[in-house]
């Protein structure tokens, strides 16, 4: 089994490109909107961060976080945005080590709660997630499922 690397983009600012292009690649979110936010990160402007698992040098997962996750719950602040895993390496415990990474560095910079949006049902809750409410996504026709940890 490898030895994955669970680093912060502040860790390796020098991924910032590769990383706004692999959640671009991902989500289809325009590469500049992630490179805003990773700039931001990186100067110390926010405290939001970008939180990657590498297998050597190659980003397998990665997930952000950001003031609003594209919702109308703009009081249910800050979202863990972007949660992604490579296919082939799911069911791993990657993304679940990512999250609680992400939960940890936030609640040791006084910020919590968190929340994140998702259809998921069953996933976040093995990790301290609680499901919340329904949430109205910007243009989505359907609600949304909202998590908050605590």
């Amino acid at each position: 089994m490898s030895e994955y690397s669970y680093i912060t983009l502040r860790e390796k600012p020098k991924l910032i490109e590769y990383a706004a292009q692999w959640f671009h690649n991902k989500w289809g979110v325009p590469k500049e909107a992630y490179l805003e936010c990773m700039e931001s990160y990186l100067k110390g402007e926010t405290e939001y961060g970008w939180y990657l698992c590498m297998d050597s040098d190659i980003i397998v997962s990665g997930m952000g976080v950001i003031e609003n996750d594209f919702h109308d719950r703009k009081d249910l602040s800050p979202n863990v945005c972007t949660v992604y895993t490579e296919e082939e390496y799911r069911c791993k415990g990657v993304a679940g080590r990512l999250l609680n990474m992400v939960v940890n560095d936030l609640k040791d910079k006084g910020i919590t709660p968190v929340y994140l949006i998702t259809d998921h049902i069953g996933f976040y809750e093995r990790y301290g997630w609680e499901f919340l409410c329904m949430v109205q996504g910007d243009g989505e026709p359907e609600m949304t499922r909202m998590y908050i940890h605590r």
